[in-house]
């Protein structure tokens, strides 16, 4: 597998570029990094979420004996995988973030130049800012699906505990 250079991207950039850019052209690129920024700061905020709910979604199986929400193993085998069914999702939603993170605008420039190299460029950054947008929503839902999971567990274990 080949690693991924920024160098290639850098030099069709500066190819395409050759005099300074326009200002048309620094006004969408610029356009296409502050989504780009914006998608960062919400997916690096998605995945200290989802490390606060795993840690939350642990909570009943690493709880103190006695504590209201605590699970005995032992004595209560189906709350407790329950308990760690609930992470599942959570796990998957910071899958999901970590592959957006690690996604890249790669492009195959060779024999372009121009307006070719330009409208390239832009595919590549708009291909990978959509790809991680849709990442994105699947790690929300996912977070939706292992907190709702998670807070129905604590409620059966508060009512087995009431009753």
């Amino acid at each position: 597998m080949r690693v991924p250079s920024f160098r290639a991207r850098l030099r069709a950039f500066q190819a395409m570029r050759g005099n300074p850019p326009d200002a048309g052209f620094i006004a969408d690129l610029e356009f296409l990094e502050n989504r780009d920024l914006d998608l960062s700061v919400r997916l690096g905020a998605m995945l200290a979420f989802n490390a606060l709910l795993i840690t939350i979604g642990t909570h009943p199986v690493s709880a103190s004996p006695g504590a209201p929400l605590s699970l005995d193993a032992v004595t209560q085998p189906l709350l407790t995988f329950a308990s760690l069914a609930g992470l599942l999702p959570l796990v998957l939603s910071s899958w999901y973030v970590l592959s957006a993170m690690l996604l890249g605008e790669e492009f195959d420039a060779d024999d372009m130049d121009g307006e070719a190299l330009r409208t390239r460029l832009y595919a590549a950054f708009i291909r990978s800012i959509d790809a991680q947008a849709r990442l994105l929503t699947r790690a929300i839902h996912a977070t939706i699906a292992g907190g709702v999971l998670t807070a129905a567990v604590w409620v059966a274990i508060l009512w087995t505990k009431m009753g």
